[in-house]
């Protein structure tokens, strides 16, 4: 049953695990539409104390008491189908959607822009908001990071568009019917999920096929999956980017810098500006081709979008500085795919310039690590230095023989090391003026960069 904004109006809608990225900026913004939202999670985090002040209502714990009343219950992918709150939910015959239903439905009154992808999502959908903002526009979004420039994840806009983060780890973004899209990569990841390479590309064809007849779909020419798979829509517009020759947005003459890039944008074979961002990284200069060309297909002028950009900060947890003492800068960064790990630390070392670049990742699932441990090793080569934590399990369940050691055992510069405490007390110890020290991974390993900021200042200054 498709639903709309009006059935949820004087109605109390429980958000299951609501201090989750992606969970709570959809309750931020039902509680911008004067929705009744309460929500739930397992532990007090300062998200959960943010809802609080918009008015949301916030158990810590699980508990069946928590739905009693509710109208509607929202629940994403990583909370187990024994959960108590759903199960007492299921009991009580309380309408249940998944995050994805719940997105679309404050989608559908928009014009909206669905920003999917294996890699780079976040950054896209954060670089197309701000664009989007610098042409005098208040859109609408959610996104699974921080937005810097607004301290947010999500907000309800007053203007036309919505911008939104579209998550295929489940296959749920074929619930959106966006009016617009990109497609920034396509490779095999959750495995979990996608047990074959050919489920993951036949997962994007299904979304890019929910695409508006009227609206358009953005495609990387340089990746071979999403060039495939761009190629054969026939359903909407597709517009292409790259540094592919043939694309329709081309980007050429690029300079990338330690901290940001730069190169000369054509768009259909005319010169219409040129890209200066304060992100670093090949893939960001991608990212921001990408944002543009979404932009320029919904009308909004060249001129403004590509000066939005070049305001761009970063999202939290993507390439975030996190502080510097004595010449030692410590970054966090999301990534947990041997690519998106890859990329980083081609960035990190030109960021790093003379100085090394000594890395803490934290594997994110064990299916992950057992299907990629040999790329992860390979990717993380690129480092001067590896300490690999234990796996972050996240609601999967431990396989056995799978750790950070099947990773490690196939580096020559990489150190298993599961106790948090003593891989900060090696990393500081290690570490000199001019090096980077990279805190990597989707679990909590971002925890340690104020420990280790702390650790290093008592450090220089004894």
């Amino acid at each position: 049953m498709k639903r709309s904004l009006k059935d949820l109006a004087n109605r109390r809608v429980h958000f299951i695990g609501v201090g989750g990225a992606g969970m709570s900026g959809l309750a931020r913004i039902m509680a911008s539409e004067g929705i009744h939202v309460s929500g739930s999670d397992i532990k007090e985090s300062s998200v959960l104390t943010a809802l609080q002040t918009i008015g949301v209502e916030i158990k810590v714990g699980h508990d069946f008491a928590n739905v009693v009343g509710a109208d509607f219950v929202v629940y994403s992918s990583a909370i187990d189908s024994e959960n108590s709150e759903l199960v007492a939910a299921r009991a009580q015959q309380i309408p249940q959607l998944t995050r994805a239903e719940a997105l679309a439905i404050l989608m559908s009154e928009s014009k909206s822009v669905a920003v999917a992808g294996t890699h780079g999502k976040t950054t896209t959908t954060s670089m197309l908001t701000v664009a989007i903002q610098s042409c005098g526009e208040d859109p609408s979004f959610a996104i699974g990071g921080i937005l810097k420039a607004s301290g947010s994840n999500a907000h309800k806009g007053t203007g036309e568009f919505f911008i939104a983060e579209a998550d295929e780890s489940d296959g749920s973004f074929v619930e959106y019917h966006p009016f617009g899209a990109i497609v920034t990569n396509i490779e095999h990841d959750h495995v979990d999920f996608f047990k074959t390479p050919e489920s993951v590309i036949l997962a994007f064809e299904d979304f890019v096929g929910t695409i508006s007849p009227d609206g358009f779909l953005v495609y990387c020419a340089d990746d071979k999956g999403a060039k495939a798979l761009g190629e054969n829509v026939t359903r909407c517009k597709t517009i292409s980017y790259g540094v592919d020759p043939s694309a329709d947005l081309h980007v050429d003459q690029i300079d990338l810098i330690p901290a940001g890039s730069r190169a000369r944008v054509l768009w259909r074979g005319r010169s219409i500006g040129h890209l200066e961002l304060q992100t670093p990284g090949h893939h960001n200069l991608l990212n921001a081709a990408a944002a543009l060309a979404a932009g320029l297909a919904l009308g909004l002028p060249a001129a403004q979008l590509i000066g939005g950009l070049s305001t761009f900060r970063g999202t939290g947890r993507r390439f975030e500085l996190r502080g510097q003492v004595h010449g030692i800068r410590v970054i966090d960064d999301y990534g947990h795919h041997p690519t998106e790990i890859d990329v980083t630390l081609t960035a990190a070392n030109r960021y790093a310039t003379d100085g090394r670049v000594l890395v803490i990742f934290q594997p994110h699932r064990y299916s992950r690590t057992r299907a990629f441990a040999k790329e992860f090793a390979h990717a993380l080569e690129k480092a001067d230095q590896t300490w690999v934590l234990e796996v972050y399990g996240s609601s999967e369940k431990q396989i056995p023989g799978v750790s950070g050691q099947s990773i490690t055992k196939l580096m020559k510069n990489g150190i298993y090391e599961p106790n948090f405490m003593a891989v900060v007390a090696s990393v500081v110890a290690e570490a000199n003026p001019g090096d980077v020290i990279l805190t990597l991974g989707a679990g909590d390993v971002s925890s340690l960069g104020p420990i280790i900021i702390e650790a290093l200042t008592a450090r220089f200054n004894n």
